[in-house]
C-alpha cells in the first residue's frame, strides 16, 4: 500500500487515521504493520464502503481539505469497490535501534555464522563481506554503480543488500546506502567510512539525500552542527526537504545548531 509522505508524516503526528482506495479487493489485512519513511503504519482496519456515504470526518480523517476533494480523489476506475482502510502509527522500525546495537561477542558469532551461510548458498560465490565494504567506503552511491564496481547485476545485488538490511547491518537512503555501526562491527572495524550513528533522517528525495551525505550529515543528530541556513544552502536542498527535516527534528525533541 502505498502511501504519500506528507500522509505518513500526518499518520505519526496523529493527524490523519484513514486512507480510502479503490481495489477489487483488499490489498492489506488488519494487523499489518507496513514499514515506511516514518516508522512502522499499523492497519487497523479495512472495509468496503459506499463513496455516496462518506463524510466531511471521513474527509478530515484522511487528510483531504473536504469531502468533495476525497471523492474527487477517488473518482478513476469508478467501477472498482472503494475501500475504507484504518491507520494508526505504531512506532519506529525495529531496524532502527538493530542498527546501532554494537553486537556482543556472542551475537558477532551468530551474525558471521549466518554470512558465512549465505555465502556457501550463493551460486555466484561468497558475496556478504565485500557487499558490506563496498557500501561502508561509498556511502550514498548508486546501487547500479556499487553493483558494477563488484561485477553484478543490480536487480541481484539490491536483493542481496535487503537481506543484510533485515539484520541491522545497512541503511537505505534516497540513494544508496550507509553501513551501520553494527554492519561495520561484523567486518571487525570500530569505524569504517560512511557508517550510521544516530537516528535516521527522513526521506527527503534522491537531491537532497545526495547533498546531505556529500556533506558528512546522515542522521537527525548530525545536523546539531549545522545551522538551518546553512542546510538550506546546500544544492539540492529544497523547502520540501527542510520540511522534511523540520518535522523529523521536532519528532525527536533535537535542532539545528544555533544561527
Amino acid at each position: 500500500m502505498m502511501i504519500r509522505p506528507a500522509e505518513l508524516a500526518a499518520i505519526r503526528r496523529g493527524d490523519v487515521d484513514l486512507a480510502f482506495r479503490r481495489w477489487d479487493r483488499p490489498r492489506v489485512r488488519v494487523g499489518t504493520r507496513m514499514r515506511t519513511g516514518v516508522g512502522l503504519v499499523e492497519v487497523t482496519g479495512v472495509d468496503q464502503v459506499d463513496l455516496d456515504g462518506l463524510t466531511e470526518d471521513d474527509a478530515r480523517r484522511a487528510g483531504a481539505a473536504s469531502r468533495d476533494a476525497l471523492v474527487d480523489a477517488l473518482a478513476h476506475r469508478p467501477d472498482t469497490p472503494v475501500w475504507r482502510v484504518g491507520l494508526r502509527f505504531a512506532g519506529a522500525d525495529p531496524r532502527e535501534a538493530l542498527r546501532d546495537a554494537v553486537p556482543d561477542d556472542e551475537e558477532l558469532a551468530r551474525l558471521r555464522a549466518w554470512l558465512d551461510r549465505l555465502d556457501a548458498a550463493a551460486p555466484y560465490g561468497p558475496w556478504t563481506r565485500e557487499t558490506l565494504a563496498v557500501i561502508g567506503d561509498n556511502p550514498g552511491r548508486r546501487a547500479p554503480e556499487l553493483a558494477a564496481g563488484l561485477g553484478r547485476e543490480t536487480a541481484e545485488f539490491k536483493r542481496d543488500v535487503r537481506k543484510l538490511k533485515e539484520k541491522g547491518l545497512t541503511q537505505s537512503l534516497d540513494i544508496g546506502y550507509l553501513l551501520s555501526a553494527r554492519g561495520a562491527a561484523v567486518l571487525g572495524g570500530e569505524a569504517v567510512a560512511g557508517t550510521r550513528s544516530g537516528t535516521p533522517l527522513p526521506r527527503v528525495g534522491a537531491p537532497a539525500s545526495r547533498a546531505l551525505t556529500a556533506a558528512g550529515i546522515t542522521s537527525l543528530e548530525s545536523l546539531r552542527g549545522h545551522t538551518e541556513t546553512s542546510v538550506a544552502a546546500l544544492h539540492g536542498v529544497g523547502p520540501f526537504a527542510l520540511a522534511r527535516l523540520r518535522e523529523a527534528l521536532d519528532a525527536s525533541g533535537l535542532d539545528y545548531a544555533p544561527a
